[in-house]
């Protein structure tokens, strides 16, 4: 709008211009009695985005007004769908008391809601953490910090650069804080830019610990990470602004490492299909078919443990001992999710009874939770381990329990401001005025008989309206016929009656409607209060959510143990992947058989070479082992026969072809961008999983660059690889490398058809059967006669089918030249039994071998 002079408009603009001059970068919802409405450039863009009416109403500075507006009761959907498109809004209510106001109404920022910082039932969604994260930028490295205000979870890390893409992946925040001059790229969510001096480790380190109510953060293993300081310092600031009040559940902050987890980067997440499709559906995935949890929690929870697999064992042996020990008890765990369906979502309630804006529903949820605690901790199995510990999390709280059976009505209202929400005999000033406003009904009703006898008026009423009040309606005919008595006063008069007030009336009608106000403000006033007393209780109600979210996964897996017939992983301290009848869980939920295939990945078997035709199983067989490998390092069960999983740091994938248009690469670019990635980051302890590297470019260089990358593999990185390919010739690599070995995955000719046997076996593949598979996919019958035809020419020309002629020896360069003809010479020679007249003439003769040669 650009700059405004205030003295030219009206005093009610004035006040909205000043309030949207403090957020000239989010919308401003302005509450106007029943609506909140937006003015201006705010007013076009809201009426662009929700689709509701842009519209002009009278003028200020000598200009109309354009406005839009939400109504108050329903505006939650329309923030929910401004959030999703990534806006901000700024919620400014009135304060002020419209009767005793002279001028405009004052108003004042109430709350502003941001994509990261939603706490409110209505806009989150009940299966994944909002998260808002922040990035401080530093010379080779970034500081970041991430918060789920919901929860009160505060965490930080430092990585450098290249690796932020792969952590953004991992967390998948909401929104992102950064430095006006930080460049962010690929983030796939809001961004909000903050001046650089807010990003300062000093003052970071000043309000955190302020937070926390410590002296310093040395108790929060964060010391060494400067960087990561400097943007918990700007995170935190960011949200003591936006939400205007105290944030008592947050009181530590967690620092993550690297090998605290099994690194997956971006393209790995996507390709395995962990929580969403490739597609961006959410189904079918991996959580798709492993989350039958009870509870919004519980999914949340199984989310996080899919995105964030472990190697710390004790941690990961816990869980899945515990999964174990409810499956063999099948009962206790329908139990369990029996009771778990009945429970409210606490952790997210407890952050709302932190930010002091729980609804009243959120409190009896909780109160009809607490009370389950009993029965679950009953119905938990003793394993005097991982089941125990959260047996002991679920101890009863009955005093919590009690204060809240007692303050809140069994069905309260949904909203505070329509009353019914707190419990009756909680406070005897509340009774008291509930009691003028419901004995109303009896009085009116004395007073109509009376009325009548004294009246003479048999068809008299004593009714109420909101407009009006309490009143005396006479009929237009009765009126005419028979006189009121002296002391009624007219109030209205309509076409067909006449409606009247007595002082007696008016007495009551002020006594009952004062106590009507003062009841709700007095309902208000004590709920408040009730939030205050809850406080101290949220991080033991946060600890009662973290627990009821475990006790819901772990019992949701022995449910799927059974279902799916998993098994549990054994971890081993020998490096090596060794699965038995090992299947891909996602795909085996969408055919009607599934052939089961084991894989062993060893030091002595470092690398399979996976050859085999199109369609013939070989993406669904590597994405199968990294499945697996991935569940057990969640410490869930796998679906396997049986897996040996040793110590695993990363996993690779580079599967699929797509192009970044956007980014102005190509297919081939991006392949060999994912493929650099991988050489320059897996060890000795990742597992990588590569399908027909150079597809994308000529012949012979893709043969070249698969060949190279599948040695560098073996001989540089020696990772536990599984290679697909479609060029036989990297399958001599075997003969080279005792570590790498070729197994394919075979078809048959039965008549006209192809079938696909889907097993793995040893050894390379004959044939890739490209032509039929082109011939199944619909190319027609002439394109595929051609095809033929050709195929025999070129096999006429000695590029035989499969296996092929070697193509190394003719176009791949070798690490060393071929031998001279003149060293073989040298290395049959034996000199001691040489005389001196031959050993000239052999001078001679090597002196015409080099000669030749050259």
């Amino acid at each position: 709008m650009g700059k405004i002079d205030f003295s030219t408009h009206t005093p009610m603009m004035q006040q909205y211009l000043g309030i949207k001059a403090q957020h000239p970068d989010m919308l401003l919802f302005y509450r106007m009695g029943d609506f909140y409405e937006l003015f201006y450039d705010d007013a076009e863009k809201a009426a662009r985005l929700l689709n509701i009416t842009l519209t002009t109403r009278g003028a200020s500075a000598g200009s109309p007004i354009k406005m839009a507006g939400v109504p108050y009761h329903s505006a939650e959907q329309y923030l929910a769908r401004l959030l999703k498109l990534g806006e901000s809004v700024v919620i400014a209510e009135q304060v002020g008391d419209p009767a005793t106001s002279k001028g405009p109404v004052e108003r004042q920022v109430s709350r502003i809601v941001t994509p990261g910082t939603l706490t409110d039932s209505g806009l989150l969604d009940e299966t994944r953490d909002t998260l808002i994260l922040a990035v401080a930028p530093g010379a080779e490295t970034l500081g970041v910090a991430w918060l789920n205000l919901a929860a009160g979870r505060f965490q930080v890390t430092e990585v450098n650069v290249a690796a932020l893409p792969a952590l953004l992946a991992r967390v998948r925040p909401a929104e992102i804080l950064a430095p006006d001059d930080f460049a962010l790229n690929g983030a796939h969510c809001a961004v909000r830019r903050l001046a650089p001096w807010q990003f300062d480790s000093t003052g970071a380190q000043t309000r955190l610990a302020q937070q926390f109510g410590s002296r310093d953060l040395a108790g929060f293993g964060v010391a060494d990470l400067p960087l990561a300081i400097a943007a918990a310092g700007a995170l935190l600031d960011y949200i003591q602004t936006t939400q205007r009040t105290a944030l008592p559940h947050i009181q530590s902050i967690c620092a993550e490492r690297d090998s605290d987890f099994v690194q997956l980067d971006a393209a790995t997440r996507r390709n395995l299909e962990l929580t969403e499709a490739l597609r961006g559906e959410a189904a079918p995935t991996l959580l798709s078919v492993l989350d039958t949890t009870a509870t919004g929690m519980g999914t949340r929870l199984l989310r996080h443990w899919l995105h964030h697999p472990l190697r710390d064992r004790e941690i990961l042996s816990q869980r899945r001992d515990a999964i174990g020990v409810l499956a063999e008890r099948p009962d206790s765990a329908a139990a369990l999710t029996r009771l778990l369906k009945s429970c409210a979502d606490v952790e997210r309630i407890s952050g709302r009874i932190a930010l002091k804006n729980a609804r009243p529903r959120d409190l009896s949820g909780l109160r009809d939770t607490l009370a389950l605690l009993p029965d679950l901790a009953a119905a938990l199995p003793d394993d005097r381990a991982r089941l125990s510990a959260l047996q002991a999390a679920l101890a009863a709280r009955p005093d919590l329990h009690a204060l809240l059976a007692r303050a809140i009505q069994p069905e309260p209202a949904s909203v505070l401001r329509e009353g019914g929400v707190i419990a009756d005999g909680y406070d005897a000033d509340l009774d008291e005025l509930r009691a003028l406003t419901r004995d109303a009904g009896a009085f009116l009703l004395e007073l109509e008989t009376r009325e009548r006898a004294r009246s003479g008026i048999g068809n008299l009423k004593v009714e109420y309206n909101k407009v009006h009040g309490f009143y005396i309606e006479v009929s237009r005919a009765q009126a005419d016929k028979t006189p009121v008595p002296d002391d009624y006063r007219r109030r209205q008069t309509l076409k067909n009656a006449e409606r009247y007030i007595t002082p007696e009336l008016k007495a009551f009608e002020d006594k009952a409607l004062s106590a009507q106000d003062r009841a709700l403000a007095r309902e208000k006033a004590l709920f408040e209060a009730l939030l205050d007393s809850l406080t101290p209780h949220v991080p033991d109600l946060l600890s009662i959510a973290a627990a009821l979210a475990e006790i819901d996964v772990l019992a949701s897996q022995a449910e799927r143990a059974g279902t799916l017939r998993l098994n549990p992983p054994e971890y081993s301290e020998e490096p090596g992947i060794v699965i038995r009848g090992g299947r891909h869980p996602v795909v085996e939920a969408q055919v009607a058989h599934f052939i089961p295939n084991d894989v062993s990945l060893t030091r002595s078997r470092q690398m399979l070479l996976i050859t085999g035709p199109n369609m013939g199983g070989k993406s669904t067989y590597m994405r199968q082992v990294a499945l697996v490998t991935l569940m057990a390092c969640c410490g869930l069960w796998v679906p396997a026969n049986s897996a040996r999983i040793g110590d695993v740091d990363q996993i690779f994938t580079r599967i699929g072809a797509s192009d970044d248009l956007a980014g102005g690469r190509s297919t081939f670019m991006v392949e060999m961008t994912e493929t650099a990635h991988i050489l320059h980051n897996a060890s000795a302890s990742s597992l990588v999983l590569l399908d027909e590297i150079g597809r994308g470019t000529s012949t012979f260089d893709g043969l070249a660059l698969a060949w190279a990358v599948a040695r560098h593999l073996v001989t540089a990185t020696r990772a536990f690889t599984l290679f697909a390919t479609h060029y036989f010739e990297l399958t001599q690599l075997a003969q080279e490398f005792r570590q790498l070995a070729n197994v394919h995955l075979d078809a048959k000719e039965h008549g006209a058809d192809l079938v696909f046997l889907h097993a793995v076996e040893e050894g390379p593949a004959s044939q890739s059967y490209g032509i039929q598979v082109a011939r199944l996919a619909g190319v027609p019958s002439p394109v595929i006669h051609a095809a033929r035809r050709h195929l025999r020419e070129l096999e006429d020309a000695q590029l035989q089918p499969g296996p092929q002629g070697d193509l190394f020896a003719a176009h791949l360069p070798n690490d060393e030249p071929p031998p001279h003809p003149a060293l073989d010479q040298l290395r049959e020679l034996d000199p001691d039994t040489l005389t001196p007249k031959a050993a000239l003439d052999m001078l001679y003769a090597l002196k015409a071998l080099t000669d030749t040669s050259l």
